[in-house]
């Protein structure tokens, strides 16, 4: 069984999220961190774009990193030229094949997809560049075509098949079945880039990593055009739970790239965003945290120490009184059991009113008004 490759393409389709724009510094930073981490491939850039974005690709290209670099363009002269002055280890041009993006983007045929991928790709083989080819729009291309697409891909000298599902409107099932098939049709590698339109990426990467793909695309934070992309943390957590097969990549990493990426992008990451959130190894409810504290697989479905994290309990609306006994154990005080009904109704109250968590000094100032207002009771 294959280890299935990560390759990240954050400084890339990344960074084509509405408004986001990374300076080189940042970009560097990026790129060293995930090839800290061992992610084993990184798309770096679009050198067609012009002189800025080329001096950017060499400063990466520069660092020396251990991951391999992949630079973007069209199938077309311009872009593989500007793409072979980039020295980068993988050179992918991409070309639509679904006939919505051939009759109202390009205005061409189907054939005209073939021979260009004829006349092109022999002139990067010529020029010994390692190729991989995009069939964008292929989830939305006929099954035929994309077959014939991947053949001629195959005669001609190409590495490597990226299916992308431009506009997200693939499903876990079908993706399965689009990529199992291809990958009876040709002896190439296949990667899979699919975009979260429909809150679907990260698991139509994973089924066709099951089908037999041999690559993912995977953004961190998911960013990404319009909903973004298959986000890195959840691919290469997904990966090693549900289909049982390690990336490589260190786990512990995630969380600190994450937060780089969330500060470079000015795109802030959701508390409870899953694998990287702020939040999502914290529990309020009773029943949880009663749970919790037996056997910590009751409610987590993997070790908070597999990401570098830990869990935490809070106190809240939906906390029972066993967590308020634990609460003031914590402090180092001891309660009455009478009172811990009172400081249960203050705490959700203040939970409500305030939509977080009370700290320590709001624990004691409840405790202190629940005994004065016993005492004057009394």
């Amino acid at each position: 069984m294959h280890i299935p490759i990560i390759n990240d393409t954050t400084l890339r389709d990344g960074e084509r999220t509405a408004g986001v724009a990374f300076r080189i510094e940042e970009k560097c930073a990026i790129a060293s961190a995930l090839s800290r981490a061992g992610v084993p491939e990184l798309e770096i850039g679009s050198p067609a774009m012009g002189d800025d974005e080329m001096a950017c690709i060499a400063e990466i290209v520069g660092l020396n990193l251990d991951s391999r670099l992949i630079v973007w363009g069209r199938l077309t002269e311009g872009d593989l030229a500007a793409a072979l002055r980039c020295n980068a280890d993988i050179v992918h041009l991409s070309i639509p094949v679904s006939d919505i993006h051939l009759q109202h983007t390009l205005r061409q045929s189907r054939s005209w997809v073939l021979g260009q991928i004829a006349r092109i790709v022999d002139i990067a083989i010529r020029s010994h560049a390692k190729v991989s080819l995009g069939m964008e729009d292929a989830s939305r291309a006929a099954p035929s075509f994309v077959m014939e697409v991947a053949r001629c891909a195959q005669q001609h000298g190409v590495q490597r098949l990226r299916f992308a599902d431009t506009v997200g409107v693939l499903e876990p099932f079908k993706t399965f079945h689009a990529i199992a098939a291809l990958r009876v049709a040709v002896d190439l590698e296949i990667e899979i880039h699919a975009h979260d339109d429909l809150g679907l990426a990260t698991a139509n990467t994973l089924a066709a990593l099951a089908a037999g793909a041999t690559h993912a695309s995977t953004t961190v934070n998911g960013l990404g055009e319009r909903a973004g992309n298959a986000a890195l943390e959840e691919v290469v957590m997904g990966t090693r739970h549900l289909l049982r097969r390690d990336t490589g990549v260190d786990t512990k990493a995630l969380p600190d790239i994450s937060l780089l990426v969330e500060q470079a992008s000015g795109r802030a990451v959701s508390f409870n965003k899953s694998i990287v959130g702020r939040g999502v190894f914290t529990h309020e409810a009773g029943m949880r945290t009663d749970g919790l504290a037996k056997h910590s697989a009751t409610y987590e479905g993997f070790d908070p120490a597999e990401v570098g994290r830990r869990r935490f309990t809070v106190l809240g609306k939906h906390s029972e009184s066993q967590s308020v006994r634990d609460a003031y154990d914590a402090l180092g005080v001891r309660v009455s059991e009478r009172l811990v009904p009172l400081l249960l109704a203050r705490i959700r109250a203040f939970a409500t009113h305030y939509k977080q968590a009370p700290d320590a000094s709001d624990l004691r100032r409840f405790l202190s008004q629940v005994r004065s207002k016993r005492a004057r009771v009394s």
